[in-house]
């Protein structure tokens, strides 16, 4: 079985904060961040809802993303967003 990565943006209940995270593991990580089992940014600011993500083949690839991805501007994000995911819905169910 080939190996997969994602990248993924989490947002809060009002869509107000954006978190971009890379994982090998998209509904383990998704659920981590729901949990609130990780200590930092998605814990303080209430980032539980997968909003977006991205399938890569290697981990290059996807670290190389990431960082595409969190350097650009929210705006930028925004848009990646509203095309997959018009509606900003929780993702997580149909992962």
């Amino acid at each position: 079985m080939e190996r997969q990565f994602y990248i993924y943006i989490m947002s809060n209940k009002n869509n107000t904060v954006l978190y971009t995270g890379v994982t090998n593991d998209l509904r383990r990580r998704v659920y981590e961040h729901k949990e609130k089992m990780i200590e930092g940014f998605t814990k303080k600011y209430h980032v539980t809802k997968l909003v977006y993500y991205e399938i890569l083949r290697d981990a290059e690839t996807a670290i190389a993303r990431e960082k595409q991805i969190k350097g650009g501007s929210r705006r930028k994000k925004e848009e990646f967003i509203k095309g997959m995911n018009p509606q900003w819905k929780d993702l997580y169910a149909e992962l």
